[in-house]
């Protein structure tokens, strides 16, 4: 079993579907709570560190082999607990940042909050430091879309991530900070790689769970 930590519950049927698609075999349990989110953007990500270290320590009491967290922004949080967790517990977006880092030096962050980008532009260079590769990470933040998030307005949300792809024009990669802008990546027209997080995370998450 994999047990998935989100900050909304907007990421459950998406999860399913991609188990559904790719790992049929493996259960999913999914603990969402909005307010680590509302508190990291607050406070930083180390606010809401004992939060998150007690939601791992649940999902593992439930037989999790493995814990996957979906927010990009307290991802590092989750991540450094892996060790006293006694579960490999891992952060949605890393394999996305080494497939960035894979395709080129030049790597546009794009998101829809404020608090994201430093956790993901982080991450892109830990993944460059590990292979050995040069990186230049630029980050933008997409003017409008966490509002349109918030109202539920997923249709406008994803417009507006996709037009902020397409008019990036001097990158190897677009990354895609949040899981929940993954459906812009079908909207967009740039010769550019647009990379979202949810299918590689899952993957990466069964991966251990069934290794765990």
């Amino acid at each position: 079993m994999l047990a998935l930590l989100h900050t909304s519950p907007v990421h459950v049927p998406v999860f399913d579907a991609l188990r559904d698609e790719g790992h049929p075999d493996l259960e999913l349990r999914h603990f969402v709570d909005e307010s680590l989110l509302d508190r990291a953007r607050a406070a930083g990500p180390d606010a809401v560190a004992a939060d998150v270290r007690a939601a791992v320590d649940r999902a593992v009491a439930g037989g999790a082999r493995a814990v996957l967290c979906t927010c990009s922004t307290i991802g590092g949080v989750a991540e450094a607990y892996a060790a006293e967790a006694g579960v490999p517990v891992l952060r949605v977006d890393r394999p996305m940042a080494a497939a960035a880092v894979a395709a080129g030096a030049r790597v546009v962050v794009l998101a829809a909050l404020e608090s994201t980008h430093a956790p993901t532009a982080a991450l892109i260079e830990e993944e460059a430091r590990r292979a050995t590769r040069p990186v230049m990470v630029r980050s933008i933040l997409v003017d409008g879309a966490w509002a349109r998030f918030e109202a539920g307005d997923s249709g406008a949300y994803v417009r507006l991530v996709a037009a902020a792809a397409d008019a990036v024009t001097d990158a190897d990669a677009i990354v895609l900070a949040q899981a929940s802008m993954a459906p812009a990546q079908h909207l967009t027209t740039t010769p550019i790689p647009v990379l979202a997080s949810p299918r590689p995370g899952l993957a990466a998450g069964a991966e251990a769970a069934w290794r765990g």
